[in-house]
């Protein structure tokens, strides 16, 4: 079987793939559930790092903006001052 990561060993790599081919639907979904949470924690730690003087609120619009566009940042801006006032 080819390597899918250049940066893996390909033994290791064969044993998370067969690892993988064992779980069920539901656990597959869990694990890339976990990934994704624990990369929007990394991403929004980063954000905080660089501009401490934000709020939750405010790295959340930020991380928001930096992943998916300035329209849907502020459609949430404005949905937040909407709830707000």
């Amino acid at each position: 079987m080819k390597t899918q990561s250049m940066d893996t060993n390909p033994k290791a790599e064969e044993v998370w793939i067969s690892l993988l081919r064992q779980k069920n639907a539901a656990q597959k979904f869990a694990i890339v559930r976990s990934l994704s949470e624990l990369t929007i924690k990394l991403s929004k730690r980063a954000i905080k790092r660089v501009n401490k003087d934000l709020s939750d609120s405010q790295v959340d619009e930020l991380f928001i903006a930096h992943h998916y566009g300035e329209d849907l940042a502020k459609q949430v801006r404005a949905y937040r001052k909407m709830k707000t006032s």
